[in-house]
């Protein structure tokens, strides 16, 4: 049985090259764990930790959960692998940032022995600021990583009141850090931001793709469920299971 170390202290085994997990690899572990059969199964956990989107918040106080990304993610996940036993977990509250993850990251995030740890608080963290953040999402990383999970870092989902376009937005920079830290740590990355604003710049209205203001609706989170799967789905598995739809 795996022992959780809860020390928030300074990560000396970096990769000697900064650059962000390749998608390709960084999961193999966690897809062997997938493909097996009973008897020789066991559980895999997927652990969402942030905010108010991978809560589930559509228009709030209206929570959907089945039709937010950590839920659509185990439907596909469950598609591709039909003989896992796999548990979508959602440690998210509401309105917290970075710092407020952090505090209670070992008594209710490791706690669940994640496999792999998604992070998305970039939108709630513009409150309290580019360094704050850095701090607390080197902490929640450096544990998990001590402690052999897999961490996949998620860029913010739009906020309409943000031009997605300008890259010195709060949100712009802040999703900007979190690409700079999957490099630091060598993690995995979902750039949802930069996938949002690839559609704008194609001439779609994000307002399409959200329940409000700063919640995405299900499609939103269609888009979020899409670039996750990635990393833990290859490629023609993922076309199989869409033409089977």
């Amino acid at each position: 049985m795996r022992t959780i170390i809860c020390l928030f202290c300074c990560f000396c085994c970096l990769p000697l090259r900064a650059q962000m997990a390749e998608r390709e690899t960084y999961l193999n572990d966690i897809k062997s764990e997938l493909v097996k059969q009973w008897p020789g199964n066991r559980t895999v956990n997927f652990v969402f930790h942030g905010h108010s989107v991978p809560s589930g918040y559509f228009k709030t106080p209206d929570v959907k959960t089945l039709q937010s990304y950590p839920y659509l993610v185990l439907q596909t996940v469950k598609d591709a692998y039909p003989y896992a036993v796999v548990n979508s977990i959602t440690t998210a509250i509401g309105g917290e940032n970075s710092e407020q993850g952090a505090a209670r990251f070992c008594r209710e995030v490791l706690a669940h022995r994640p496999d792999v740890l998604f992070i998305d608080y970039a939108l709630n963290d513009r409150g309290i600021g580019l360094e704050r953040a850095r701090t607390a999402w080197e902490k929640m990383i450096e544990t998990a990583i001590r402690n052999s999970v897999k961490v996949i870092l998620l860029t913010a989902t739009p906020d309409t009141s943000v031009n997605i376009l300008n890259e010195q937005s709060s949100l712009a920079l802040h999703s900007q850090q979190i690409r700079e830290l999957a490099e630091k740590y060598h993690t995995g990355l979902v750039d949802s931001y930069a996938a949002f604003r690839e559609k704008k710049k194609n001439g779609e209205d994000t307002v399409d793709y959200m329940s409000q203001i700063n919640h995405p609706n299900e499609k939103g989170h269609g888009v979020v469920r899409d670039l996750i799967v990635r990393w833990l789905i290859n490629d023609a598995d993922i076309k199989m299971i869409n033409n089977d739809k």
